[in-house]
């Protein structure tokens, strides 16, 4: 007999469990099913938390915050294993599941643990390991599964020598040399992960620059962090034409005819929607070719009591985003007048070393729109904290509009990157102008007052573009 309910979530990740909540919250009878064991999805079991908890413990038990500035350096013990530098990772996941978990018994939100399928437009079956199948029915339903990596017919998986980033976790050992196939945010990231972590790394990206997502200054200094501060050897323009893996040692083979060798290759060149077995086409649910949910502006498939939410329409796929795509999801499938709109002010970091950061418009995205813009500068290598961190390529960017001095977008590349985005994404959003950053306070040393020279320098910019002494840009420009 089926078990009815207004909403029935599939995948218990951060869109499923903030949509799973928020109906909830209104009153309405919800159903979460999880394939796992736990909930969290990828961003807390094998993403986003395992890689930031890897990058921290890289920084600091390699000292590599540290190095050059005291006249100390420090060597990590070799044949160390990947879970050695996890052993917070336990206890943060953990936390994480405690968490979503008493999340979901507050909301009274029913937990089913078995993989989904749709059997029909408004019915789905529940395998259950060692149990009965279970059978679900409802009037609402959000599918948040999420994404896996791609795994590309002709590369050789096998979970040791050629492997994806939800291997990485398990890693037996820190390989000595590892090569990355694919600059993009998880390729960079694990890179210089590893990097810091002493193994002698080599990146081998398709296309023309590092984090193509950036404007190019921004892949510069990345680069150039990579290289000098890190030792990685990258390759750009190299398209591979192989991938081998023999007598325990992995080969990659470019199209100029370099093979590379290493103890191990990280291949991480995008990702697909995690839909496969999900029955999709029985309830006349579209996805494009790499497993994507394609959606409207209101969240909602082609079957229109079914929502898609996160990582499984494709991007931005970040757990932010993710959790307010379902919020609002949500209030349109029940009629909630709570949320009608994800916030179009959404920063985006990576947290490669160093991290970037950045909200609003780039430069470049400013000016293929036709607006009258300027921008302005500060090296975190000129800034007093910048200089107590080491900072020597990092740097705030503001965008901003010629004649108003309204603020378009900020990028930031540096240590604290994603975190002092946020003033930036304020003032955004409240449609400010850089006259905030020239009037505000900031600590010292901050990282934060890099943004006020950032404006200075705009405004100098302004001044000199147009010849002019008086007016906002000649009074504020002096530097007290």
């Amino acid at each position: 007999m089926s078990e009815h309910f207004d909403l029935v979530v599939v995948g218990a990740g951060p869109a499923g469990e903030k949509g799973a909540a928020q109906a909830a919250y209104f009153g309405k009878k919800v159903c979460l099913i999880e394939r796992s064991p736990k909930p969290g999805g990828a961003a807390v079991n094998t993403g986003t938390i395992p890689a930031a908890t890897l990058r921290e413990s890289a920084l600091v038990l390699s000292g590599l915050r540290r190095k050059g500035l005291y006249g100390v350096e420090f060597h990590l013990q070799p044949d160390l294993s990947v879970a050695d530098f996890m052993q917070r990772e336990r206890q943060v996941i953990e936390s994480a599941w405690h968490d979503i978990e008493e999340n979901f018994a507050r909301h009274h939100i029913v937990t089913m643990q078995g993989t989904a399928r749709f059997t029909g437009p408004q019915a789905i079956e529940v395998a259950r390991h060692g149990k009965d199948t279970r059978s679900v029915s409802g009037d609402i339903f959000l599918v948040a599964t999420g994404t896996h990596p791609w795994r590309p017919a002709h590369v050789p998986f096998d979970g040791h020598v050629v492997i994806d980033s939800t291997d990485v976790p398990t890693m037996p050992r820190v390989p000595q040399r590892l090569i990355v196939v694919g600059g993009g945010t998880i390729g960079s990231t694990y890179a210089c992960i590893f990097a810091a972590l002493g193994s002698i790394v080599t990146i081998v990206n398709p296309r023309a620059r590092l984090l193509a997502q950036f404007e190019p200054e921004v892949s510069d200094a990345v680069r150039q962090e990579f290289t000098r501060r890190l030792g990685i050897h990258v390759h750009l323009d190299a398209q591979v034409t192989r991938i081998d893996a023999q007598a325990g040692l992995g080969y990659v083979t470019i199209a100029d005819g370099t093979t590379l060798v290493a103890d191990c290759v990280l291949y991480c060149a995008g990702r697909e929607g995690a839909t496969s077995g999900l029955g999709l086409e029985n309830a006349g649910v579209a996805t494009n070719t790499r497993g994507f949910i394609t959606v409207d502006e209101k969240y909602r498939t082609s079957t229109t009591h079914i929502y898609a939410a996160g990582d499984v329409i494709g991007a931005p796929g970040r757990a932010s985003t993710s959790m307010e795509q379902a919020r609002v999801a949500m209030c349109h499938a029940f009629g909630l007048r709570y949320k009608q709109s994800v916030s179009a002010i959404i920063p985006y970091g990576v947290w490669t070393i160093p991290e970037i950061a950045t909200v609003g418009l780039s430069e470049q995205e400013a000016r293929a729109r036709g607006l009258s813009c300027e921008i302005g500068m500060a090296s975190l290598r000129h800034n007093a904290r910048g200089q107590l961190l080491g900072e020597t390529t990092g740097f705030v960017k503001l965008i901003f509009q010629r004649d108003d001095q309204r603020l378009l977008g900020a990028t930031i590349v540096g240590e604290g990157a994603c975190e002092i985005i946020h003033i930036a994404s304020a003032v955004l959003a409240h449609q400010g102008t850089i006259d905030y950053f020239i009037q505000a306070v900031f600590s010292f040393p901050s990282l934060s007052e890099a943004y006020k020279y950032a404006a200075y320098d705009g405004l100098q910019r302004v001044q000199k573009s147009i010849g002019a002494s008086g007016g906002m840009a000649g009074q504020q420009t002096a530097d007290a």
